[in-house]
C-alpha cells in the first residue's frame, strides 16, 4: 500500500454533513458554517476592505492550513468577486493531508447552493489531485488555488512566497494536534509578509501563546453561534532570511506589464498565457506562420507520467504538472483535442517490471495501477504479451490545439514571421532584432524557442541539446479501432484521432536534417512490433501504400530537468561567487548579478506536455512576486543559474 496521502475516509451523520474517520470530527456547522468562516477568516482578517484596495495588476495572498471541503476558498472568492476590482487577484495556498474524492466534495458542497456560482468551476477542476503542490486556476486566471497534498509540516516548508492573510483552520486541537505545534506557528511566521494577519476558531490558550512565541500579536474577539470566543493576529515578527543569492528572486519589474516571449511552442504559449492572465500584455514572436509548428506541431503528444519512487525534484515536478495540464485540458474538445483514454505502460522487460513494482508501492492508485496481462488486454481492447501499470487520467492531447488555446487570450499579439536573431538592452527595455530590423520591444523577453536559445549570446553558455524524432502516422482500420487506450513499451502507439494512429518516437542525439526517413520509419514499426503483434496485424501495415511522418527537435538538459527562470550574467556570476570554488560551504552575500527582466522557459524534452504549461505559471509567479506554483527546491533544480554554480564548486581553487 503507498503511504502517500489517500482521499479522506467520511461517514455522513443524520444532518447530511461530512465528519472524518481519521478525526473524528465534522467540516462544518450545518446551522452557522457560513456565518462561522465569514466571521473567522473574513472579518478577522479584513478581506473586504483589503479585497477593495487593491489596485489593477495587484493581489492578496491567503495561506490556510486545512482545505477540507473548500468552503473557506469558495467564502473568500465570493467576497474577492463582491468587491475586488476586475483588475485585481486572489492567490489562495492551502494544505490538505486528506483530500476528499470528487464524489465527496460535491455531495459536501451541494449543502451550500448559496455558493454554486463557485462550487461549480472548483467541482469542474477538481481533477487530477495526487500528492504535491496542485495549482488549480478559475475566472480566467483571476483567481488562484494552490493546492498542497501532504502533511502540512512536509508541505508548508516547500513554499515560496510571502502571505498576506492567514485562515488557521483544521479539526480542533483536541482532534487533531498535530495541525497546532509551534513547528507548524514558526513555518506560518517564516511565510507572513510584514503586517499578515490571521484569524482563527480556536481560543485555547496554549495556541494564542505558541502563535505569539512565533511572532504574532494576538488577540482574543467574540465569537459566533456556540464559540464564545475566536482569535485575530498580526505578524510582528522579523521577516524571515532570504534564500541563497545565487537563486533568489530578482526584483519585481517595474513600470510597464509587457513582455515579449519569444517562441510559440507550448512553452511559449503557455508562458504567454500565464502572464496575460495576471494583465501582462505578450508579444508572442514566432519565426513561423503560426503556432506550434514544430516539436508541439505532433498530431498527438501523450501524457505520460515517467515517475521515481524516490520523490525527486523531476517526479514531484511531474506529478504537480500532469495535474496542471490534466485540468486544461478540460477547456478543449475531448476526442477531437484530447481523449484521457488513459496510458498503459508495459513492463517489456524485468528492470521495467522491477521500477514499476516500486511505483505501485509509493503511488496512489488512482493515479497509477498496476495490472495483469488480462486486465491489460481488457483495457487495451487488443492482445498483449505483458501487463504493466495504468494511468487511468492519462490520454492523448493534441498539441496545436492547446497552443491555440492558450495563445488565444486577448492580451496575447502573435506576431508570426518574426525571427529573432539578437537581443539588445537599451534604457531598461529589451529589443528584439532579426537581422536588420526592431521587431519588438519591452521590459521582460522570455525565451522560450527550445534550442534556439543558446544562439543568443546573453543565454549561449545554457548547456541545452536537440534530440531528433520521428513519428510515424497510420491509418485507421475497422481492427484497430479496437484500441482504447494508449499503450506503451520503449515506444507508444495512441488510439486514432480523425481517423489516423500516432506511432514513436524514435531518438536520434545526432542528425540535424528534419527529413523523415525511411530507416526511422522501420525504428518505429519495430517499436511496434514490441508493444504488440496484435496491433501490427490490425493495423494492415503492408498494405498501407505510404506510411506518412513527422521529424522534430526534442530539447533537453544534461540533468533532464528544463531550464526556467530569469538569467544571470555568466562572467558576472562566476566572479561574484569565485569564493565557492574553493569552498563550496561558503555563503556569498553579494547580490545575484541579474540580466533584469531576461527569463527562460526550456529544455523540456520529451515531457513537454506536462511540464511545459506549469512552467509557464512558474514564470509568471517569478515576475509578479508570487507563491511559486512548485516547490522551492524544484523550483531551484530548474533554475537557469544551477548549471553556472555547479561549475564554480567543481572548480579546483
Amino acid at each position: 500500500m503507498s503511504h502517500l496521502p489517500h482521499h479522506a475516509q467520511l461517514d455522513w451523520d443524520e444532518q447530511g454533513r461530512p465528519r472524518s474517520r481519521a478525526f473524528d470530527d465534522v467540516y462544518f456547522s450545518l446551522e452557522a458554517g457560513l456565518a462561522e468562516t465569514r466571521h473567522v477568516f473574513i472579518d478577522q482578517n479584513r478581506l473586504s476592505e483589503r479585497f477593495a484596495a487593491l489596485g489593477d495588476g495587484e493581489h492578496l495572498v491567503i495561506g490556510e492550513t486545512g482545505f477540507g471541503t473548500g468552503l473557506n476558498f469558495l467564502c473568500a472568492w465570493q467576497v474577492f468577486e463582491t468587491h475586488a476590482r476586475a483588475g485585481a487577484r486572489l492567490h489562495f495556498v492551502t494544505v490538505e493531508k486528506y483530500p476528499l474524492s470528487h464524489a465527496d466534495l460535491s455531495r459536501a458542497l451541494a449543502l451550500w447552493p448559496q455558493l454554486v456560482a463557485f462550487a461549480e468551476p472548483l467541482l469542474a477542476h477538481y481533477v487530477a489531485v495526487h500528492p504535491g503542490f496542485q495549482r488549480l486556476v478559475f475566472a480566467d486566471g483571476r483567481v488562484t488555488l494552490t493546492l498542497l497534498i501532504g502533511d502540512a509540516l512536509e508541505q508548508l516548508p516547500q513554499i515560496e512566497g510571502q502571505i498576506d492573510a492567514w485562515f488557521l483552520d483544521g479539526f480542533a486541537p483536541a482532534k487533531n494536534p498535530q495541525m497546532w505545534t509551534p513547528e507548524l506557528f514558526a513555518e506560518l511566521a517564516r511565510l507572513s509578509a510584514p503586517g499578515a494577519t490571521l484569524g482563527t476558531f480556536t481560543s485555547t490558550g496554549w495556541v494564542r501563546r505558541s502563535l505569539a512565541a512565533a511572532g504574532f500579536k494576538m488577540k482574543r474577539v467574540p465569537g459566533i453561534g456556540h464559540k464564545w470566543e475566536v482569535l485575530r493576529g498580526a505578524f510582528i515578527g522579523e521577516p524571515s532570511s532570504a534564500p541563497a543569492p545565487w537563486f533568489a528572486r530578482p526584483a519585481v519589474v517595474a513600470g510597464e506589464r509587457h513582455a515579449l516571449v519569444v517562441g510559440a511552442g507550448l512553452a511559449g504559449c503557455a508562458t504567454a498565457a500565464s502572464l496575460a492572465a495576471r494583465g501582462w500584455r505578450v508579444s508572442l514572436l514566432e519565426r513561423h506562420g503560426d503556432v506550434a509548428q514544430e516539436a508541439s506541431g505532433n498530431p498527438q503528444g501523450v501524457l505520460y507520467l515517467k515517475l521515481s519512487a524516490h520523490g525527486t525534484a523531476l517526479s514531484q515536478l511531474i506529478l504537480s504538472g500532469f495535474g496542471h495540464t490534466r485540468r486544461l485540458l478540460e477547456r478543449l474538445q475531448r476526442g477531437r483535442d484530447w481523449d484521457a483514454c488513459g496510458v498503459l505502460q508495459l513492463a517489456f522487460d524485468d528492470k521495467e517490471q522491477a521500477r514499476q513494482d516500486k511505483l505501485a508501492k509509493a503511488f496512489p492508485d488512482d493515479l497509477l495501477q498496476p495490472v495483469s496481462r488480462e486486465q491489460a488486454q481488457a483495457l487495451a481492447g487488443v492482445e498483449l504479451a505483458q501487463g504493466g501499470l495504468f494511468y487511468p487520467e492519462g490520454g492523448w492531447v493534441h498539441p496545436p490545439a492547446l497552443c491555440r488555446w492558450l495563445a488565444g487570450h486577448p492580451l496575447i499579439t502573435l506576431l508570426p514571421h518574426h525571427a529573432v536573431l539578437q537581443l539588445r538592452r537599451v534604457e531598461q527595455h529589451w529589443q528584439a532584432w532579426d537581422d536588420h530590423q526592431l521587431l519588438a520591444s519591452a521590459p521582460v523577453v522570455v525565451l522560450a524557442s527550445a534550442a534556439e536559445v543558446t544562439q543568443l549570446p546573453f543565454t549561449a553558455h545554457l548547456p541545452l541539446k536537440r534530440i531528433r524524432g520521428q513519428i510515424t502516422c497510420l491509418s485507421q482500420t475497422p481492427a484497430s479501432a479496437a484500441l482504447h487506450t494508449v499503450v506503451c513499451a520503449e515506444g507508444y502507439l495512441a488510439p486514432a484521432r480523425l481517423g489516423q494512429h500516432t506511432l514513436g518516437a524514435s531518438f536520434d542525439f545526432h542528425s540535424t536534417d528534419l527529413t523523415p526517413t525511411a530507416a526511422e520509419q522501420a525504428s518505429n514499426l519495430a517499436l511496434l512490433d514490441e508493444i504488440s503483434p496484435d496491433l501490427r496485424q490490425r493495423l494492415q501495415i503492408d498494405a498501407q501504400a505510404t506510411l506518412p511522418g513527422r521529424a522534430a527537435f526534442r530539447c533537453t538538459s544534461p540533468d533532464y530537468l528544463p531550464i526556467v527562470g530569469p538569467v544571470a550574467d555568466e562572467g558576472a556570476f562566476a566572479l561574484a561567487y569565485a569564493v565557492l570554488s574553493k569552498d563550496a560551504r561558503q555563503v556569498p552575500q553579494t547580490p545575484c548579478p541579474w540580466l533584469d527582466g531576461l527569463y527562460v522557459n526550456s529544455g523540456h524534452g520529451s515531457r513537454g506536455l506536462i511540464t511545459a504549461p506549469l512552467a509557464g505559471e512558474l514564470i509568471a509567479a517569478w515576475l509578479d512576486n508570487e507563491p511559486l506554483p512548485v516547490p522551492r527546491d524544484v523550483a531551484y533544480a530548474c533554475h537557469p543559474n544551477r548549471f553556472a554554480l555547479r561549475r564554480l564548486i567543481r572548480q579546483k581553487g
